[in-house]
């Protein structure tokens, strides 16, 4: 877990699993992936296996580690819901999030018919957690729009789209029971290009479905250059929660010692 993040709408990151494969175009040009190769072959080093998947199961206790309550962008290396991740390591990582529930997490996925399937038959009880929210990565139309209608249909308090990279222009869009938008280019090494007509037509209907907006940044081979202002202001909005606080240190100990248990049903 990494405690700061430099991701625009999350405080931390936490990967209990790591490595992923690319199953659509907005996976083209990998962070991830990128980050990950660069250490493929160092001995000792958390990425020495490069981006090949792998469970972390000495990472799942994390969480409950941590006493100030954070946003954690969940799997930020990696996709939970990925073929390769067994069913019980899932139920493990979300046994863990209703365990430390002080924290906000972030789940998102390119994988939203295998996240709707294991939640909705195995995990519906996921609905009354308004901490833990549920996203899909949303690219272009051909891929990304059915992910939408698939987080439609998941269990879930809150729901969230990631359209980023934002590879063309995705027309109208059914907001009915979403809570966020994050819009966003790609960026580094042959980073595709956005158009602003194509992040002012999400502006304008998350205005219309009053759906919080968070324009994350305009991308490019050097994103800094670019920003991350749209008509002259950032848009940082999210959705409304009560403010958490952390349990007493002796029930987040009782916590933590319950999740042991579920880290060696799956270590």
């Amino acid at each position: 877990m990494s405690q700061q993040s430099r991701i625009e709408w999350t405080d931390a990151t936490w990967n209990p699993v790591r490595g992923c494969t690319k199953i659509s175009p907005g996976c083209k040009h990998c962070y991830a992936e990128t980050f990950a190769e660069r250490w493929r072959g160092v001995s000792g080093h958390p990425y020495e296996q490069g981006f090949d998947l792998k469970l972390v199961p000495h990472k799942l206790l994390d969480p409950l580690t941590w006493a100030r309550p954070r946003r954690i962008f969940v799997n930020s290396m990696s996709d939970l819901f990925h073929e390769g991740v067994g069913e019980r390591y899932v139920a493990a990582v979300l046994e863990i999030m209703r365990l430390a529930d002080w924290h906000v997490y972030q789940v998102l996925t390119k994988r939203a018919a295998r996240m709707r399937r294991i939640i909705a038959s195995q995990h519906p009880d996921l609905a009354r957690h308004r901490h833990i929210w549920l996203g899909v990565s949303v690219e272009n139309r051909n891929y990304g729009l059915p992910r939408i209608d698939e987080l439609r249909r998941t269990p879930a308090a809150v729901r969230f789209l990631s359209v980023e990279p934002l590879l063309e222009d995705l027309g109208e869009l059914d907001l009915r029971g979403i809570d966020w938008v994050i819009v966003g280019g790609e960026s580094g090494p042959g980073a595709r290009p956005m158009r602003r007509s194509w992040v002012v037509s999400i502006r304008r209907q998350c205005r219309a479905a009053g759906v919080p907006f968070f324009f994350k940044q305009w991308g490019g081979v050097q994103k800094k250059k670019q920003g991350r202002q749209l008509d002259g202001r950032t848009y940082d909005e999210l959705p409304r929660i009560a403010r958490l606080t952390p349990p007493p240190i002796s029930l987040r100990q009782r916590r933590l010692d319950e999740a042991e248990s579920v880290v060696r049903m799956v270590a």
